[in-house]
């Protein structure tokens, strides 16, 4: 019989008793062997406090990047004293951190694309985000790193993080991922990525 790795629901829905019907079926595919572990993604720790009660969650998947750190506030301590193993999705910021998306390249895009309209793509986060793609650059020259690859290594340097998602459409932009496994982040880099107004980094 095939086996499911990793059975994981996406979104919760508003009504509790209806996330704690959907845990309950998840909890059932596993004990019936159809599944070997289950775990949910973008559940606030309320929720999973909930989920708890019935069975314990293996995994939590939210979304989590140097341009969107709220995960630090409760979820991530959460799941470091529960033991749940957490993947991140959009370390890129959905491509804002790669360090190819620009200002005129936003501008370009059509209509239907949803980050047109996003406010990490506009004014006035725009700036500030695209000035942070030029710190993650300057971190990315000393590693020989592109600033994607700095910016999945910010993500993966807190221990509680078991790995992240990331998207490519090119071979290319695999081996450039494959930098992440050998960045180590200095103090001054990460100082350097997380206050404003801090020096230039000096050269290695």
């Amino acid at each position: 019989m095939e086996i499911i790795d990793l059975y994981q629901i996406h979104w919760p829905v508003e009504d509790p008793q209806e996330i704690e019907e959907g845990w309950i079926t998840m909890s059932e595919l596993r004990r019936e062997g159809k599944v070997r572990w289950i775990g949910v993604s973008n559940f606030n720790v309320d929720q999973l406090k909930r989920l708890q009660t019935i069975a314990p969650v293996t995994s939590l998947q939210p979304r989590y990047s140097i341009v969107h750190p709220e995960a630090e506030r409760e979820i991530l301590p959460f799941c470091h004293r529960e033991n749940i193993g957490v993947i991140v999705y959009s370390p890129m910021a959905s491509g804002l951190l790669t360090g190819a998306m620009t200002r005129e390249g936003i501008a370009k895009l059509p209509e239907n694309n949803w980050r047109k309209h996003d406010p990490d793509f506009n004014e006035p986060r725009l700036s500030t985000n695209l000035a942070l793609v030029e710190r993650l650059r300057a971190i990315g020259k000393r590693h020989a790193a592109t600033p994607g690859a700095v910016a999945v290594a910010w993500t993966l340097r807190n221990s509680t993080v078991t790995g992240a998602i990331v998207g490519v459409r090119e071979p290319e932009q695999v081996e450039d991922l494959r930098q992440v496994e050998v960045i180590r982040l200095t103090a001054d880099e990460f100082q350097y990525l997380e206050t404003a107004g801090v020096p230039q980094l000096s050269a290695c």
